[in-house]
């Protein structure tokens, strides 16, 4: 395989979900136990205010906040990417600046979302960012949250810039995968974890997981295992991690479920901001059932 630019960010990076308590004040107690949950699990890289850490109801104070608490409880154990992407060119710049002062060792830049820019728009867009703050940066492309995609040709444009070196690719085509890979020397992150096997056999080098709050060492597992060449190995993973990433992901929106799961296993408070809110008795008890049949969960105690 070639020699790709974000290879030290390949294996897993979780997006971690921001702890909320006494109605909606971020906490920083758990956010700094999930931590340490991440780097006993071996993690290498976490990646807060992301979708999955509901940054559009963060403030930007409270976004600023999370990147620091995040990068000061890490204390260089494992690698930080701080999800600093906006629909707005000027405030991507600013948060990643900040990002980027606290020690930040990348940025997820998510498409522009809701304007839907030009291909050209979106080329100016990660230019200028590129252009403004000297640190990696990793393209989140996820047109089913963003309402437009950044087609191959764009993302190579984009690629000349020096330090884009990732994608997170969640367009869930592997035809799109491969040509990102074909046209560019950047690293394929999968941003779907169900898809994390097969975009892993075309030239991906990990994931960007929402499942890996839950079961970080078999994410693990599973890309180390297809790494090593054991594919049979990452095959049986890959099946049995399925449910649990179809369930989490497919019962409600992100970061929903997971939050869910998480209280299930104490881990955290569930809280949510709206417009986000809690499962439905229905398919909290849907995803109990998934939490057992993994073995999370026994008679309603986690594992």
């Amino acid at each position: 395989m070639m020699s790709r630019r974000g290879t030290d960010f390949a294996g897993l990076s979780v997006a971690i979900v921001t702890p909320f308590k006494d109605g909606g004040k971020v906490d920083v107690d758990t956010l700094k136990q999930q931590i340490e949950f991440q780097i006993a699990a071996g993690t290498n890289c976490l990646v807060p205010c992301g979708t999955t850490g509901e940054s559009p109801t963060l403030t930007h104070p409270e976004h600023e906040r999370v990147i620091s608490e995040t990068i000061q409880a890490v204390a260089g154990r494992c690698k930080v990417m701080a999800g600093t992407g906006s629909n707005s060119t000027n405030e991507a710049i600013s948060l990643s600046e900040w990002a980027a002062k606290e020690g930040a060792d990348a940025t997820l830049q998510v498409a522009p979302y809701y304007n839907k820019p030009s291909q050209e728009g979106f080329y100016q867009h990660f230019k200028a960012i590129s252009e403004s703050v000297d640190v990696p940066h990793c393209i989140y492309n996820i047109p089913g949250r963003t309402g437009k995609n950044i087609e191959p040709e764009t993302i190579a444009r984009i690629a000349e810039c020096k330090n884009m070196v990732m994608v997170k690719e969640a367009t869930g085509s592997l035809d799109q995968a491969s040509q990102v890979l074909s046209l560019t020397d950047l690293t394929l992150l999968s941003g779907d974890d169900s898809l994390t096997l097969p975009l892993l056999s075309v030239g991906g080098e990990g994931v960007v997981s929402v499942v890996g709050n839950l079961v970080p060492q078999d994410m693990i597992a599973l890309v180390n295992a297809f790494r090593d060449g054991n594919v049979a190995e990452a095959q049986r993973l890959h099946m049995q991690l399925f449910p649990l990433c179809r369930d989490l992901l497919g019962i409600n929106s992100n970061p929903i479920p997971v939050k869910a799961a998480m209280r299930e296993l104490g881990r955290d408070s569930g809280e949510l901001r709206l417009p986000m809110v809690q499962l439905t008795a229905a398919e909290l008890d849907f995803l109990r059932k998934t939490l057992g049949t993994y073995g999370l969960l026994k008679e309603g105690v986690a594992v």
